[in-house]
């Protein structure tokens, strides 16, 4: 992870979107994450294009690393964070 989303997501300023299911997100997400699923990314564009600081989450990083790769490719900057466990340790780190 670069140092400007290590450092967003330390004080706050970032932008955190957890790619998995409701029912996943319920059972566990980072802290302070949104919860927009994989199958709701392409109608959700334009919210994700005003967010700042975007990294990306899910359960292992795959679905993150897609949607990453995806919104990189239309020109919105992002970070695939992997697991939202891996998120929740670099908030507090």
């Amino acid at each position: 992870m670069t140092e400007k989303f290590i450092q967003a997501l330390k004080t706050g300023e970032a932008t955190v979107v957890d790619v998995r299911t409701p029912m996943e997100f319920m059972g566990g997400h980072a802290a302070g994450s949104i919860n927009i699923p994989l199958y709701e990314i392409e109608e959700r564009i334009e919210e994700l294009r005003k967010m700042k600081n975007l990294v990306l989450c899910c359960a292992s990083g795959n679905r993150s690393g897609m949607v990453a790769e995806f919104l990189q490719s239309i020109d919105i900057p992002c970070y695939n964070a992997g697991s939202w466990l891996d998120v929740n340790y670099l908030q507090v780190a």
